[in-house]
């Protein structure tokens, strides 16, 4: 059986561009959570996932975060990854020039002592595509390029399926995805979880996919913090009333002001 792990962020203020855009986040992230992560658009969750990542915008002015006894906050981009956390992007960047398969592979190498065979790789690689209804042609193409807006949410969660993380989070990997879409991934997901008991934070809109995924965790961030927390009656609740009800019950004004470039690659 895997080692237990947990996720524990304390305090955690982090700003982008000199603006402060979280502010004093608290949240424990346990092994076979399935959270759903919601907000109002523009109120930190997208950065608090960057921030887990290793996104250089943005800068921690203090709190901590621990994967266990691990300070994730002194580990590179690369080391987190391999610790076992993962981030899937809401708009994934288009590569020029960097094969898909060929990105696949490596991203499996580097986590083992030993490269894995080219027919292991492919065998593995077709299984994964079928399962996502992912055209397997779309391996032999740059990375991204060209990708239609759901291929390129498909081609996150191969890259998913492939690594096995310990913490899979997913930046509204549901939208751009018409229903029958939202069900596949939906489905991988859950089956994922079922399968190897990692923990799973999704940021979503959608009703639907929410439904689907049924969380075991409900957290709510506004204005840069965790404001509620609960179970998937939740989701409900907000759907019939929106975010003001706990906006307006914990007296929270706010301006959108999340304002990480979810693409480290983007031409100014």
């Amino acid at each position: 059986m895997a080692d237990k792990f947990k996720l524990v962020i304390k305090n955690l203020h982090v700003s982008v561009d000199k603006k402060e855009i979280l502010k004093g986040v608290n949240l424990t992230i346990n092994d076979g959570d399935k959270i759903a992560f919601l907000g109002p658009n523009g109120n930190g969750k997208s950065t608090l996932f960057f921030t887990i990542s290793g996104h250089p915008k943005c800068i921690v002015t203090s709190g901590t975060i621990f994967f266990n006894n691990i300070d994730v906050l002194k580990l590179s981009v690369d080391e987190r990854s391999k610790l076992g956390i993962f981030l899937g992007l809401q708009n994934p960047c288009e590569v020029a020039g960097i094969i898909n398969s060929d990105f696949l592979k490596n991203i499996i190498d580097v986590r083992n002592t030993v490269p894995i065979k080219l027919f292991d790789f492919y065998k593995i690689l077709d299984q994964n595509c079928k399962k996502i209804k992912f055209p397997f042609e779309m391996v032999h193409r740059n990375l991204n390029e060209n990708f239609s807006g759901g291929e390129k949410k498909r081609n996150e969660i191969l890259q998913m399926l492939l690594i096995k993380p310990k913490i899979a989070l997913l930046d509204e990997i549901d939208s751009g995805l018409d229903s029958d879409a939202i069900k596949v991934i939906a489905k991988v997901i859950n089956d994922e979880y079922k399968k190897n008991k990692g923990s799973f934070v999704i940021i979503s809109h959608y009703d639907k996919m929410l439904e689907l995924i049924n969380p075991n965790k409900v957290v709510v961030m506004i204005d840069g913090k965790i404001v509620m927390k609960g179970e998937k009656d939740l989701i409900k609740k907000i759907s019939e009333k929106g975010f003001d009800f706990i906006k307006n019950s914990l007296n929270i004004t706010h301006d959108k002001q999340d304002l990480v470039d979810e693409c480290c690659f983007k031409k100014k």
